[in-house]
């Protein structure tokens, strides 16, 4: 079974569920802490699920550079022969 996106990943839709009830649970935060540590809480399990995505992309690519070398390499050696 191939993974087409990274938001088919196990990793990636428990990390978004669990960003999903912290982003609840801090609603009930006091007012107070609205712009420090709600805020913080907020930013960081976002990142989370940012970063699993980022790497992700970060993956395809290298696959595809190295594809697109394999197939330069073919074409050199096709080339000189």
């Amino acid at each position: 079974m191939a993974i087409d996106n990274f938001r088919e990943l196990t990793v990636y839709k428990k990390a978004f569920a669990l960003a999903m009830q912290i982003f609840q649970i801090s609603k009930k935060f006091p007012v107070e802490e609205k712009y420090a540590l709600t805020s913080q809480i907020r930013r960081s399990s976002r990142s989370v699920c940012s970063s699993i995505g980022e790497g992700y992309r970060k993956r395809q690519y290298h696959i595809q550079i190295k594809e697109i070398k394999n197939d330069f390499c073919l074409i050199v050696l096709y080339a000189y022969c």
